[in-house]
């Protein structure tokens, strides 16, 4: 298995919230980008951004009256153009398919932790840690995608030092929350792992 494959794991199943945008051409490939609407147990729902290849687009097409079984990567890329959050997080899709049965959103990530963890107290009184993990790729870059993780687990997180190898499993998670601007509040996505595992790891490196 390929390295990537196994320190960045993604697999989604949802129902299709959009239809599919041009987004970038990269060496000379045309990919799109649509979300995906994910409910949780509890009842609501993540609106998750999705990139395919132009050779998947048939996929998406066909399943407007259907769910979507994504597997895939999770990427990151600076915002560079207007306002919103600068880091932003989508799942590169590998593999599509048309399916039943409830919804699903596993992540697995193994990779560093590049910054010192915040632990912090939410308004519940629910102890949540702050996590920036680097997940390598196979041909040199990074993905910077930032994790939570809550209660004893946020507490244990927050004695690891930067450089500390991490394996993570959650979920890719969207929140909107409300940023204080010079033109007033404007409402905002973040998107994040929440972590419901979290150990450190003797290595990063994902092969063997």
């Amino acid at each position: 298995m390929e390295r990537t494959t196994e320190c960045n794991a993604v697999r989604l199943r949802g129902t299709l919230a959009g239809t599919p945008a041009f987004s970038h051409e990269s060496r000379g490939e045309r990919f799109y980008t649509f979300p995906l609407q994910v409910q949780r147990l509890s009842g609501n729902s993540d609106t998750l951004n999705i990139v395919l290849r132009q050779a998947q687009l048939g996929a998406v097409e066909a399943a407007e009256r259907e769910k979507l079984l994504i597997t895939g990567q999770l990427r990151s890329y600076n915002n560079r153009r207007g306002a919103g959050a600068k880091l932003v997080l989508t799942v590169l899709a590998r593999e599509l398919l048309l399916c039943d049965g409830p919804d699903e959103n596993l992540v697995r990530l193994t990779g560093t932790l590049c910054r010192t963890p915040n632990l912090r107290v939410t308004p519940m009184g629910r102890d949540i840690c702050d996590l920036m993990l680097a997940v390598r790729r196979s041909y040199g870059r990074s993905d910077y995608l930032p994790c939570i993780c809550w209660g004893q687990r946020a507490c244990e997180a927050a004695r690891w030092p930067v450089g500390t190898a991490l394996r993570l499993e959650g979920r890719f998670q969207s929140r909107s929350y409300i940023k204080l601007t010079e033109e007033g509040p404007s409402e905002r996505v973040a998107y994040e792992v929440s972590a419901t595992e979290a150990e450190a790891a003797e290595t990063a490196d994902c092969l063997g």
